[in-house]
Protein backbone atom coordinates (compact mmCIF):
# COMPACT_ATOMS: atom_id res chain seq x y z
CA UNK A 1 0.00 0.00 0.00
CA UNK A 2 3.06 2.03 0.75
CA UNK A 3 4.26 1.55 -2.25
CA UNK A 4 1.58 1.95 -4.36
CA UNK A 5 1.02 5.78 -2.04
CA UNK A 6 4.30 6.84 -3.31
CA UNK A 7 4.68 5.81 -6.50
CA UNK A 8 0.77 8.22 -7.26
CA UNK A 9 2.41 10.74 -5.25
CA UNK A 10 5.70 10.87 -7.72
CA UNK A 11 3.39 10.82 -10.70
CA UNK A 12 0.97 13.58 -9.51
CA UNK A 13 3.01 16.17 -7.45
CA UNK A 14 6.87 15.19 -7.22
CA UNK A 15 7.77 14.84 -11.08
CA UNK A 16 5.54 17.48 -12.01
CA UNK A 17 7.21 20.04 -9.42
CA UNK A 18 10.84 19.03 -10.37
CA UNK A 19 9.94 19.55 -14.05
CA UNK A 20 9.04 22.95 -13.45
CA UNK A 21 12.09 23.31 -11.00
CA UNK A 22 14.23 21.83 -13.27
CA UNK A 23 13.35 24.17 -16.40
CA UNK A 24 13.14 27.18 -14.35
CA UNK A 25 16.94 26.64 -12.41
CA UNK A 26 18.16 26.08 -16.33
CA UNK A 27 16.28 29.38 -17.12
CA UNK A 28 17.79 31.17 -14.09
CA UNK A 29 21.44 29.57 -14.19
CA UNK A 30 21.11 30.37 -18.26
CA UNK A 31 20.55 34.42 -18.12
CA UNK A 32 22.60 34.43 -14.67
CA UNK A 33 25.61 33.20 -15.90
CA UNK A 34 26.02 35.69 -18.90
CA UNK A 35 27.14 37.86 -15.64
CA UNK A 36 28.51 35.63 -13.27
CA UNK A 37 28.81 32.63 -13.60
CA UNK A 38 31.02 31.22 -10.65
CA UNK A 39 28.11 32.24 -8.18
CA UNK A 40 25.12 31.69 -11.06
CA UNK A 41 26.62 28.33 -12.04
CA UNK A 42 26.28 27.25 -8.77
CA UNK A 43 23.65 28.20 -6.09
CA UNK A 44 20.55 27.70 -7.94
CA UNK A 45 22.05 23.92 -9.10
CA UNK A 46 22.64 23.45 -5.35
CA UNK A 47 18.82 24.32 -4.36
CA UNK A 48 18.11 22.47 -7.63
CA UNK A 49 19.77 19.48 -6.14
CA UNK A 50 18.43 20.09 -2.92
CA UNK A 51 15.17 20.02 -3.64
CA UNK A 52 14.84 16.49 -6.05
CA UNK A 53 15.67 14.86 -2.32
CA UNK A 54 13.14 16.81 -0.59
CA UNK A 55 10.33 16.53 -2.72
CA UNK A 56 10.90 13.07 -3.04
CA UNK A 57 11.38 12.31 0.51
CA UNK A 58 14.66 10.73 -0.08
CA UNK A 59 16.72 10.29 3.26
CA UNK A 60 20.10 11.42 3.25
CA UNK A 61 23.24 11.33 5.39
CA UNK A 62 26.28 13.38 5.16
CA UNK A 63 29.63 11.65 6.73
CA UNK A 64 33.08 13.09 6.78
CA UNK A 65 32.12 16.70 6.08
CA UNK A 66 35.41 17.88 7.71
CA UNK A 67 37.73 16.66 5.27
CA UNK A 68 36.35 19.17 2.53
CA UNK A 69 37.85 22.74 3.49
CA UNK A 70 36.38 25.72 1.67
CA UNK A 71 38.90 27.62 -0.34
CA UNK A 72 40.63 24.95 -1.47
CA UNK A 73 40.05 23.49 -5.16
CA UNK A 74 39.66 19.60 -5.63
CA UNK A 75 39.51 16.77 -7.93
CA UNK A 76 36.09 15.65 -6.62
CA UNK A 77 35.95 11.60 -7.89
CA UNK A 78 32.72 10.22 -6.66
CA UNK A 79 31.40 6.62 -7.49
CA UNK A 80 28.58 6.89 -10.30
CA UNK A 81 25.23 4.72 -9.18
CA UNK A 82 22.34 7.08 -10.80
CA UNK A 83 21.39 9.56 -12.54
CA UNK A 84 20.88 10.80 -8.97
CA UNK A 85 24.13 11.10 -8.06
CA UNK A 86 24.25 14.52 -10.22
CA UNK A 87 21.75 15.87 -7.69
CA UNK A 88 23.62 15.11 -4.95
CA UNK A 89 26.64 16.60 -5.67
CA UNK A 90 24.81 19.62 -6.94
CA UNK A 91 23.26 19.78 -3.80
CA UNK A 92 25.43 18.47 -0.69
CA UNK A 93 29.24 18.70 -1.92
CA UNK A 94 29.28 22.53 -0.29
CA UNK A 95 31.52 23.78 -2.13
CA UNK A 96 32.03 25.84 -5.90
CA UNK A 97 32.62 23.25 -8.39
CA UNK A 98 32.54 22.87 -12.45
CA UNK A 99 31.43 19.29 -13.97
CA UNK A 100 33.74 17.40 -16.53
CA UNK A 101 31.29 15.69 -18.39
CA UNK A 102 30.84 14.02 -21.79
CA UNK A 103 30.12 16.30 -24.83
CA UNK A 104 26.82 14.56 -25.40
CA UNK A 105 24.89 15.72 -22.19
CA UNK A 106 25.27 19.00 -23.72
CA UNK A 107 22.25 18.60 -26.08
CA UNK A 108 20.20 17.65 -23.30
CA UNK A 109 17.44 20.85 -23.30
CA UNK A 110 17.27 23.43 -20.99
CA UNK A 111 19.92 21.19 -18.62
CA UNK A 112 22.65 21.05 -21.49
CA UNK A 113 22.52 24.69 -22.44
CA UNK A 114 22.98 25.52 -18.36
CA UNK A 115 25.17 23.72 -18.10
CA UNK A 116 27.20 25.04 -21.14
CA UNK A 117 26.37 28.93 -19.44
CA UNK A 118 27.66 27.59 -16.22
CA UNK A 119 31.05 26.93 -17.58
CA UNK A 120 31.16 23.63 -17.12
CA UNK A 121 33.75 21.51 -18.69
CA UNK A 122 32.23 19.11 -21.89
CA UNK A 123 34.98 16.56 -22.60
CA UNK A 124 35.68 15.24 -25.99
CA UNK A 125 35.67 11.42 -25.74
CA UNK A 126 36.30 10.75 -29.74
CA UNK A 127 40.28 11.25 -28.80
CA UNK A 128 43.02 11.23 -26.54
CA UNK A 129 44.12 14.60 -27.74
CA UNK A 130 40.46 16.26 -27.66
CA UNK A 131 40.51 14.95 -24.29
CA UNK A 132 43.39 16.66 -23.02
CA UNK A 133 42.28 19.92 -25.08
CA UNK A 134 39.20 19.91 -22.50
CA UNK A 135 41.45 19.12 -19.35
CA UNK A 136 43.68 22.44 -20.60
CA UNK A 137 40.27 24.66 -20.77
CA UNK A 138 39.85 23.07 -17.08
CA UNK A 139 42.77 25.02 -15.81
CA UNK A 140 42.10 28.53 -15.50
CA UNK A 141 38.41 27.84 -14.06
CA UNK A 142 39.88 25.99 -11.08
CA UNK A 143 40.81 28.77 -9.02
CA UNK A 144 40.22 30.36 -5.83
CA UNK A 145 38.70 27.52 -4.32
CA UNK A 146 36.98 26.39 -7.35
CA UNK A 147 37.09 22.23 -7.93
CA UNK A 148 35.91 20.05 -10.38
CA UNK A 149 33.39 17.06 -10.09
CA UNK A 150 34.51 14.19 -12.38
CA UNK A 151 32.60 10.18 -12.03
CA UNK A 152 35.88 8.01 -12.79
CA UNK A 153 34.16 4.96 -14.03
CA UNK A 154 32.38 6.85 -16.90
CA UNK A 155 29.21 5.76 -16.58
CA UNK A 156 26.50 4.26 -14.02
CA UNK A 157 27.22 1.12 -12.87
CA UNK A 158 24.71 -1.97 -13.97
CA UNK A 159 24.51 -3.73 -11.11
CA UNK A 160 25.32 -1.78 -8.12
CA UNK A 161 29.07 -2.37 -7.91
CA UNK A 162 31.68 -0.05 -8.88
CA UNK A 163 33.48 -0.57 -12.42
CA UNK A 164 37.14 0.00 -13.19
CA UNK A 165 38.26 3.64 -13.23
CA UNK A 166 39.09 5.67 -16.29
CA UNK A 167 42.15 7.87 -15.78
CA UNK A 168 41.11 10.99 -16.60
CA UNK A 169 40.56 12.79 -13.23
CA UNK A 170 43.87 11.56 -12.26
CA UNK A 171 45.37 12.97 -15.30
CA UNK A 172 43.62 16.30 -14.22
CA UNK A 173 45.03 15.63 -10.57
CA UNK A 174 48.44 15.46 -11.96
CA UNK A 175 48.15 18.17 -14.57
CA UNK A 176 46.85 21.50 -12.09
CA UNK A 177 48.35 19.98 -9.29
CA UNK A 178 45.33 19.83 -7.37
CA UNK A 179 44.38 17.11 -4.63
CA UNK A 180 41.98 14.62 -5.01
CA UNK A 181 38.62 14.15 -2.87
CA UNK A 182 37.33 10.75 -3.25
CA UNK A 183 33.28 10.53 -2.56
CA UNK A 184 31.66 7.37 -1.73
CA UNK A 185 27.43 7.69 -2.53
CA UNK A 186 26.16 4.51 -1.24
CA UNK A 187 22.47 4.46 -1.72
CA UNK A 188 21.24 6.11 -5.38
CA UNK A 189 21.27 2.44 -7.05
CA UNK A 190 18.18 1.43 -5.31
CA UNK A 191 16.70 5.16 -5.41
CA UNK A 192 16.60 4.71 -9.13
CA UNK A 193 18.94 2.01 -10.84
CA UNK A 194 19.76 2.82 -14.41
CA UNK A 195 16.90 0.39 -15.58
CA UNK A 196 14.29 1.68 -13.50
CA UNK A 197 11.46 4.39 -14.47
CA UNK A 198 10.13 5.14 -11.07
CA UNK A 199 12.27 6.10 -8.01
CA UNK A 200 12.28 3.98 -4.12
CA UNK A 201 12.32 5.84 -1.40
CA UNK A 202 15.67 4.67 -0.23
CA UNK A 203 18.39 6.15 1.98
CA UNK A 204 21.49 7.57 0.85
CA UNK A 205 24.64 8.21 2.56
CA UNK A 206 27.53 10.30 0.87
CA UNK A 207 30.85 10.13 1.92
CA UNK A 208 34.10 12.58 2.05
CA UNK A 209 36.97 11.35 2.33
CA UNK A 210 40.30 12.80 3.35
CA UNK A 211 42.07 13.99 0.30
CA UNK A 212 44.77 11.89 -1.86
CA UNK A 213 47.71 13.87 -3.50
CA UNK A 214 48.85 12.88 -6.32
CA UNK A 215 52.60 12.27 -6.24
CA UNK A 216 54.15 14.65 -9.11
CA UNK A 217 57.74 14.53 -10.20
CA UNK A 218 58.83 16.44 -13.17
CA UNK A 219 61.88 14.29 -14.04
CA UNK A 220 59.88 11.11 -14.14
CA UNK A 221 60.25 8.87 -17.02
CA UNK A 222 56.58 8.50 -18.78
CA UNK A 223 57.01 4.45 -17.58
CA UNK A 224 57.05 5.80 -14.10
CA UNK A 225 54.65 8.60 -14.38
CA UNK A 226 51.87 6.02 -15.57
CA UNK A 227 52.84 3.62 -12.99
CA UNK A 228 52.42 6.44 -10.18
CA UNK A 229 48.86 7.37 -11.92
CA UNK A 230 47.98 3.85 -11.79
CA UNK A 231 49.14 3.07 -7.80
CA UNK A 232 47.00 6.52 -7.31
CA UNK A 233 43.93 5.37 -8.81
CA UNK A 234 43.99 1.95 -7.39
CA UNK A 235 44.33 3.95 -4.01
CA UNK A 236 41.17 5.87 -4.76
CA UNK A 237 39.45 3.22 -5.80
CA UNK A 238 40.10 1.56 -3.02
CA UNK A 239 38.98 3.83 -0.69
CA UNK A 240 35.87 4.47 -2.32
CA UNK A 241 34.67 0.63 -2.94
CA UNK A 242 35.35 0.10 0.68
CA UNK A 243 33.28 2.44 2.32
CA UNK A 244 30.72 0.92 -0.49
CA UNK A 245 31.46 -2.44 0.26
CA UNK A 246 31.06 -2.31 4.34
CA UNK A 247 27.70 -0.38 3.45
CA UNK A 248 25.85 1.25 6.98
Amino acid sequence: MKRALYLLYQILIAFPIMLAMTIITALVTIIGSIFNDRFWGYWPGMIWGRMFYRVFLIPIRIHGREHVKKGVSYVIAANHQSYWDAFLMYGFVGVKFKWIMKKELGKIPFVGWACYMAGHIFIDRSSRIKSMESIRKAESRLTDGMSVVIFPEGTRTFDGKMARFKRGAFVISEELGLPILPVTIDGNFKVMSRHAWNVTRHPVHMTFHEPVYMQKKPDASEQERTAMMNKTTQEVYDIINKTLEEGY
